[in-house]
């Protein structure tokens, strides 16, 4: 059951959440298995009204050693486990594919890697926008569902910016709703899915074909994937009113810290202390533009710490600026 509010407008609710034969819907899936947990009802409402579904898959998940290392019983996990790894989940990808009515050719991968969405968007700024504008027209969407910003997994925040920024290249843009894996999200969604149960026993039968995602977290995934299905619109703007940032972080952090900022004109990366700040009147900090260059929206700065961890998720994030 689809439960839709009229925040956007009723003609515009109407046009992301009311599928017909006519609906081509864009999936931004970081990862294999993304498809499966946060829109495998989707894809089937979709493709049960006679729609069509693409996938554009960012990263091969081959960045992924715990499970690897059970699964293979070893130890070490070089260039070639990766790949070897990569090319499991593609097979389970298209499984679950099938499972939910999916052709293989609706697939279209960017080989990234795993876990470097990030660095992709910051090192390689136009090329990665390209590539995913790319994506985008060659499938012809007019709805496209990727990332909430404020999801925690560092490729799914990036995803969502890279999103943002390719479709505002377009000059007819499809409708964008988001999905959050890894986090919560708090506003009302423009759609909310259910499922009956045959679509929700659908579901669980494609996600079984994640069998690697399984082995050590599936009762994590199970979790994730069994929640209802929401999407979110993305208002005109969630920038702060002054253009501030929503952090801050301790001074004993600051020589670690790393400020980024990305927009349709590039990204630009400063130590803490040496990025364009100032202090508001309420305390916070402001970012301004980098010197002689143009203010493109949208606008998107990032905090990270430059330090090593085990802990792939991100504290900071990103926020709209």
């Amino acid at each position: 059951m689809a439960v839709t509010t009229p925040s956007a407008g009723p003609a515009a609710a109407d046009a992301l959440t009311s599928f017909t034969a006519h609906t081509r819907l864009l999936i931004v899936a970081p990862h294999p298995d993304d498809e499966t947990i946060a829109n495998g009802l989707l894809i089937q409402q979709v493709r049960a009204a006679g729609g069509e579904v693409g996938i554009v898959l960012l990263t091969d998940g081959d960045n992924n050693p715990w499970p690897q290392r059970w699964v293979e019983r070893r130890l070490y996990i070089g260039a070639d486990g990766r790949r070897r790894w990569g090319a499991r989940r593609h097979a389970e990808l298209l499984r679950a594919m099938q499972r939910l009515g999916v052709p293989a050719a609706a697939l279209q991968q960017l080989h990234w890697p795993d876990l470097g969405v990030t660095s992709r968007l910051l090192s390689t700024h136009q090329a990665a926008v390209a590539a995913l504008t790319s994506a985008i027209t060659t499938f012809r969407p007019d709805i496209v569902v990727a990332p909430a910003l404020g999801d925690r997994h560092p490729d799914h925040g990036s995803a969502h910016v890279l999103a943002r920024l390719a479709l505002a290249r377009l000059p007819s843009a499809p409708g964008l709703l988001t999905y959050m894996v890894h986090g919560l999200q708090s506003d009302t969604p423009a759609l909310r899915l259910e499922g009956s149960p045959t679509e929700q026993a659908a579901k669980r039968f494609a996600l079984s074909a994640h069998h690697s995602q399984l082995v050590l977290s599936g009762g994590r995934v199970q979790r994730l994937s069994g929640r209802a299905e929401r999407f979110f619109a993305v208002p005109p703007s969630l920038a702060a009113p002054d253009g501030g940032l929503p952090w801050r972080p301790p001074a004993a952090l600051h020589p670690w810290l790393r400020l980024s900022l990305v927009d349709a004109a590039g990204a630009h990366t400063w130590r803490w202390r040496e990025a364009p700040l100032r202090r508001g009147d309420a305390g916070g900090y402001q970012l301004s533009p980098p010197r002689g260059e143009p203010v493109a929206s949208p606008r998107f700065a990032r905090l990270s710490l430059a330090v090593p961890s085990p802990w792939i998720f991100d504290h900071w994030g990103w926020c709209e600026v």
